[in-house]
Parts: structure tokens; C-alpha cells; sequence
């Protein structure tokens, strides 16, 4: 045995820890399950139980992403790929005195490990190798990829190594860093090295970060979004920011679930790049969300920052740690979800946005070239009290719906995502779930119950038949009459008591949306521009 100590659990002894240099390890864990690491989890005090079975666990001062802390290794083979006004760099040198410290600071621990896959497609998944030092985090990562078949874990061979090591604290000064909280990835050699944070979903999303950075090469669309089929073998893909209702809306009973967060497009159709789902469950409520909230009162689902009552019983409705209380679960703790992970191209995208500034309709049909605007864009909206000093409609543009996790220019994607559309003939919606009536504070929330109508017509062909108006600020199609839906709230200036309030909050938003598409004029051609330049009308 090459590492020191206790080795248990299902591994290929060929291939352990000391070829990465983690040796002199007073434990190793192997591909442990979940009722393993349950064991653990609570034997080393990290969690407790909750009343129907979910291990709950707290994530200390970090109950979200550290996207500043996120660092990316800056070579000449890396020079001219990486997006670097979106991606911090870290040299070479730096990384390479990162890693060996944090191997040094393993010594003598336990650790576990799970051997794993990015993507269900064989042809364009990350062989993903996690090595944590919290057995909860090992539950957390083993729900949120996709876990080999046992007979797999013999031959397996890792593409990528995520290092996490929560305990061990970053030197600025040392390594080039923020704070003592450092995410590093080597994209080239597909090395993350994670300390100082105990949030979870940054192992999941320096997967997504790699495959973003690996993938356009083989002409494959990286997408965060979440993806169902329908029964006549209809896939659709949800782009959306946190909050949108991305996990939510893909979660429909009447269609297989395909995945919530992540997915790949590629040659033969969609794939999920995770096995499981990771979704917020501030005021959850079993009425509005049966599937999901079905999935935290089971054995093996993790839950996050969830506040528990005297009777164990999780409290969705306390925010006292953070909004982003999140559960993780695998993927077939929801009924209907695919077996695959894999469903033919789409034939329709929605693109989803949370407008509190209450202007944009329930749903919009939007040209190729629209959507490549609306994607660039990313665009949503926080709301007040929220965060911190935010009073007001606050509204934030997170290009391609995930601009955190984009290795590459922006344009690189749009370009994959446009061309796809037009190959395979893709209806594209803006879908917008947030306020009505007004901006936030004086309208209310959209109905869900419009909400959905409004997607199912849009995903059984049936919208594409009903008559359309173009809007007047924004130039898509906007439906004017849809059964079972009140055509008020389909004009959204007519749900506004002052209609000049409605025309000042529109034209201030379209002039956000100018502002901010600026710096990718140079990179689009003439159609898109010529969508941007239909809101530059309208603000003038």
C-alpha cells in the first residue's frame, strides 16, 4: 500500500493519492456510500440528522460561491483562451507552491475520496477524481456527479483531481491570492486545489469550470441550465440565474427531468454533466415545489444552512443563516428523472429572468439573433433586501447565464449556442418570472400558476400558433391572448396603474441593457446588432 494508514472501501490500487503526492495520510476512504459516510459525517461532529433522514450541515462563514477568490493558472498555452477580464490568473509558480503546501498540510489526516464522472455523454465526460477532507462533502460531491457502476471503479482512470481542505488557510502574500480563502484551477492539467471555504458547491462548479474550458474545442456547448423531455421526445433547456425558477420549472411532473443545473449540447443532443440536483429551499413549500420538496425528507439528501426545529424538522422559511439554504440529492430522488442523463437536441430554449423592475412580459419569442443578445446578456434582477444596501431594483447581467464559471470569451459561446439554434431549427423564449403590476415593492410576484401555462403552451407547440404583437420596447414577439391566461398580464403596461411610470421604468431598463452589451459590440456580428440596436431606439 502505497499511502500509510487505513485504506477502506472500493479503489483501484493502482491508481491511489501518492502519485499526486498526498502520502503519509492516517486514513483513506474510498468511493465510500452514503450510509458510510453518514457514519462518518456524524461520528467527526460535521452534521446531524434530520426528521425524515437528511444529513444537515453548516457551512460556517461561507454559505456561498467565493467567486473572488477563484484563480485560474496563467501559461502561454492558456494566454489567448482564457476570458482574463473575467478570470483572475495565478502563475504558474504560485500554484505549483499552493499545491505542495496544501499536500503537506494532509499529512497525517483522514481523507476521502470519490472516484466520479462530469457528463453522461462517454465521448465528452471529465473522469473527476474528489478528494475531501469532510465526509459530508464526500456525500455532497458523490450526489452531485455521476457515480460509477462498482465494476467501473477498477479501471478507472481520473482526468481531473479536485484537492478540498477546508482547514487549510491561504497566504496572500504567498501564493498571489485574495484572502485565506483560495479556489485555483489548472485548467491544462485539470487540477483544483480548494482551502478555507466549507461551501460545497465550489467542488461542483470547478468541474463545470473545466469542462467550460475543454469542451467548445470538440464544437460542444456548455450550458448552465436545467433540461427536460416531454412525451413526443421534446427536450427543452432552461438558461436562468439563481432565483429565475430553473429548478423549479424544469421539475414538471408531466416531463422527465434531464438535470437542473448543468448540461453539455453536443453532436447527438443534450447530456447532463451532473447526477443529481442542487437546489435552494428558502421558503420551500410542499404545495408549490411536491417533487423537490419530496427529496429533503429522505435518507441521503444533504441539507445546507437548513434551520431545524426542537423535533428535528426543517424549518424552509429561516433565513437566519443565509438565503441560499440549498439541498443536494442524486438526481433519481426525483421520480420522473432520466435514467440517461442524455435526451435528442432541443426544440425549444427558454431563457428565464426575474425582472423586479416589472417591465418584461410573461413570455417572449425571440429570434436567433435575440437570443444571442438576451444570452450574452444574462440578465436578472435583485431585489430589495436582498442584500445589503440594495433599496431598490437592483438589475444584474451575468453573461451566457453563468459568467462565474466562463473560462472562454462569451462570444466563443453565444457563436456555438446561435449556430446550434439555426442547425437544428430551435424556438427560443424569454420567459420572466419575476414582478408584475409594478416594480418590486408596488406589483406582485408573477402567478406560477401563468407562469406554467404559459411553458407548457410554449413546449407543446401550441404558442408558436397564437398571434403576436412586437413589443415596443424591447422588438420580440409577445403573444396577445393565451386560454387559461388573463391577456392583462401579457402586456405588462397595461398591468401598471401609471402607464408614464411603466414607459420611465422601461425605458431605464432597455438603457441598462445598451450599457451593458457595449463590450461585446466587437464581437457580434450585423443581426445581433441590429437586435441591440432595436433597444437603442426605444431608449432614445
Amino acid at each position: 500500500m502505497t499511502n500509510s494508514g487505513k485504506q477502506s472501501g472500493v479503489f483501484n490500487a493502482g491508481h491511489d493519492l501518492a502519485a499526486f503526492g498526498l502520502t503519509d495520510l492516517k486514513a483513506v476512504y474510498w468511493n465510500y456510500s452514503a450510509p458510510q459516510l453518514y457514519e462518518e459525517s456524524i461520528a467527526r461532529k460535521e452534521s446531524r440528522i434530520a426528521k425524515g433522514g437528511a444529513l444537515v450541515v453548516e457551512t460556517g462563514q461561507h454559505t456561498g460561491r467565493s467567486a473572488a477568490d477563484k484563480f485560474v493558472v496563467r501559461t502561454p498555452q492558456t494566454e489567448d483562451t482564457i476570458w482574463w477580464d473575467n478570470n483572475k490568473a495565478m502563475t504558474p509558480e504560485a500554484f505549483d507552491l499552493l499545491k505542495a503546501d496544501m499536500i503537506a498540510h494532509a499529512k497525517g489526516k483522514e481523507l476521502f475520496v470519490q472516484d466520479l464522472y462530469g457528463g453522461a455523454d462517454p465521448q465528452n465526460r471529465i473522469a473527476s477524481r474528489i478528494v475531501t477532507e469532510y465526509a459530508w462533502h464526500s456525500l455532497f460531491i458523490r450526489n452531485l456527479l455521476i457515480r460509477p457502476e462498482v465494476a467501473e471503479l477498477a479501471g478507472y482512470e481520473p482526468d481531473m483531481m479536485i484537492i478540498d481542505l477546508p482547514s487549510f488557510k491561504a497566504d496572500p502574500a504567498k501564493y498571489g491570492c485574495r484572502s485565506e480563502t483560495v479556489i485555483a484551477c489548472d485548467l491544462v492539467n485539470r487540477v483544483v486545489l480548494i482551502g478555507g471555504t466549507s461551501y460545497a458547491g465550489e467542488m461542483k462548479k470547478s468541474v463545470f469550470t473545466a469542462l467550460n474550458y475543454s469542451l467548445p474545442d470538440s464544437g460542444v456547448m456548455p450550458m448552465h441550465c436545467s433540461a427536460n423531455l416531454g412525451d413526443e421526445n421534446d427536450s427543452a433547456v432552461f438558461f436562468g440565474l439563481s432565483g429565475t425558477g430553473k429548478t423549479t420549472l424544469s421539475a414538471d411532473a408531466s416531463r422527465t427531468l434531464i438535470g437542473d443545473d448543468e448540461h453539455g449540447w453536443g453532436p447527438d443532443g443534450i447530456f447532463n454533466f451532473e447526477g443529481g440536483c442542487y437546489a435552494k429551499t428558502i421558503r420551500l413549500s410542499q404545495e408549490a415545489e411536491p417533487e423537490i420538496y419530496a427529496t429533503t425528507q429522505r435518507f441521503g439528501t444533504v441539507l445546507e444552512n437548513v434551520i431545524l426545529d426542537e423535533q428535528r424538522v426543517p424549518d424552509f422559511d429561516d433565513g437566519s443563516l443565509t438565503e441560499n439554504t440549498r439541498c443536494a440529492y442524486p438526481l433519481d430522488f426525483i421520480p420522473n428523472a432520466s435514467a440517461t442523463g442524455r435526451a435528442p437536441h432541443p426544440k425549444n430554449i427558454i431563457m428565464l429572468t426575474a425582472d423586479a423592475f416589472g417591465v418584461l412580459p410573461p413570455i417572449s419569442r425571440l429570434t436567433p439573433a435575440q437570443a444571442m443578445f438576451h444570452f450574452l446578456s444574462g440578465y436578472t434582477a435583485k431585489v430589495a433586501g436582498t442584500e445589503k444596501g440594495v433599496t431598490e431594483p437592483e438589475a444584474t447581467f451575468s453573461t451566457c447565464f453563468g459568467a462565474p464559471f466562463m473560462p472562454r470569451h462569451p462570444s466563443e459561446y453565444g457563436d456555438l449556442l446561435r449556430s446550434l439554434i439555426a442547425k437544428h431549427d430551435v424556438t427560443c423564449w424569454l420567459v420572466n418570472t419575476g414582478w408584475t403590476g409594478g416594480a418590486y415593492g408596488v406589483g406582485s410576484r408573477m402567478p406560477i400558476k401563468a407562469t406554467r401555462k404559459l411553458l407548457s403552451e410554449a413546449l407543446n407547440g401550441n404558442l408558436k400558433k397564437a398571434t403576436f404583437r412586437t413589443d415596443a420596447s424591447f422588438g420580440f414577439e409577445v403573444p396577445i391572448a393565451v386560454d387559461e391566461v388573463d391577456d392583462k398580464i401579457l402586456d405588462p403596461r397595461e398591468t401598471w396603474a401609471d402607464k408614464e411610470a411603466y414607459d420611465a421604468q422601461a425605458a431605464k431598463l432597455v438603457g441598462m441593457f445598451r450599457e451593458n452589451f457595449v463590450k461585446f459590440e466587437a464581437h457580434v456580428d450585423s443581426e445581433v446588432l441590429a437586435a441591440a440596436s432595436i433597444q437603442q431606439a426605444a431608449a432614445e
